[in-house]
């Protein structure tokens, strides 16, 4: 038995220039840097310059990862960008970085599942590259949240960041086993009875602005470690693995206190948790590749390795992804 599985064939990153200090915000609002770090485990984050747009953060992290991937830009014939901030309502981010590559062939398309989307995205360019459809994707995460900030709200601001991360996926024949390289599974699910728990307050429909974004802090909390491990569990179910056969655990770079809650619910070992919260902050779709490319760089993870990426977002929506380096 063979199957083609989506074999990540390399990764890369982008931060903005501009480092935002929980000491600088404490110079604006009503907040100080102790009182941030326990409650999130935040320390800094990085915020787009005037004229930066998410297709200029999402096309520095593509070439980053084509040139980690020793491939050729002309090679890609799949784009798909997961972003909440795309620099127009229309056309989709994504065929701005497709152009700014000088790819003029293949699709692109962005992806909206908010602080989800790059596991959205992820499962998106797995199920094409599977089925044949296309032979190698970009996929992408990138997000500026500083532009939909309500900067004197202090239970949001403090907590969102700009970035973009990116990896390139390539179909390759593999045994069909749980040891393949490429992406194992994927499980995602949404559910909008909770929308209004986490949301922006404007639109081009129903506003014609762009909003700022808002948020029950504690009902997203009292969700998240629940949701997220329902589909960790499927993840391990599909695979037939458990979470000792795990190298690595990506979440989402929301909060550090989620991330220890639901690594303990699932006991995953601390040691096996990628962090990088404390100095990214949340950066949504961006999060995830992020922090991969982070401990790609450091060498903690390595060709073989078995990593299990999750997240929740707004909607609300959340998945997982299991993967092997």
């Amino acid at each position: 038995m063979t199957a083609l599985r989506s074999v990540v064939l390399g990764c890369g990153a982008y931060l903005p220039e501009r480092i935002l200090t929980n000491a600088e915000l404490a110079q604006r609002i009503d907040t100080y840097d102790e009182w941030i770090v326990q409650r999130t485990g935040i320390r800094q984050r990085h915020i787009a310059a005037e004229g930066e747009f998410t297709s200029h953060l999402a096309i520095h992290a593509a070439r980053s990862a084509l040139a980690d991937a020793k491939v050729d830009a002309q090679s890609i014939d799949l784009i798909v960008l997961a972003t909440s901030t795309p620099d127009s309502t229309f056309p989709a981010t994504a065929v701005t970085v497709q152009d700014g590559l000088g790819i003029h062939h293949g699709a692109a398309f962005d992806l909206q599942a908010v602080c989800s989307g790059f596991v959205f995205a992820l499962a998106t360019a797995d199920n094409f590259l599977r089925t044949g459809s296309f032979k190698r994707a970009l996929v992408i995460g990138a997000e500026t949240f500083s532009r939909i900030l309500d900067w004197s709200d202090r239970g949001t601001c403090v907590l969102f960041g700009d970035g973009a991360g990116a990896v390139v996926l390539e179909a390759q024949p593999q045994p069909g086993l749980s040891s393949d390289r490429g992406v194992l599974t994927t499980h995602l699910r949404s559910d909008g009875r909770h929308k209004s728990k986490l949301y922006v307050d404007g639109g081009p429909s129903s506003t014609r602005t762009v909003g700022y974004l808002r948020m029950e802090g504690r009902e997203v909390f009292k969700h998240a470690v629940g949701m997220i491990t329902d589909v960790i569990v499927d993840a391990f179910e599909a695979t037939g693995t458990s979470a000792d056969d795990l190298d690595w655990f990506i979440p989402h770079q929301a909060n550090k206190r989620i991330i220890d809650a639901s690594a303990h619910k699932l006991h995953i070992a601390p040691q096996k948790v990628v962090l990088t919260v404390d100095q990214h902050g949340n950066t949504s779709a961006a999060s995830i590749p992020l922090a991969l490319c982070v401990a790609v760089a450091d060498g903690r993870v390595k060709k073989g390795d078995l990593v299990l990426f999750e997240a929740m977002g707004g909607g609300f929506t959340w998945g997982s992804a299991l993967v092997r380096w």
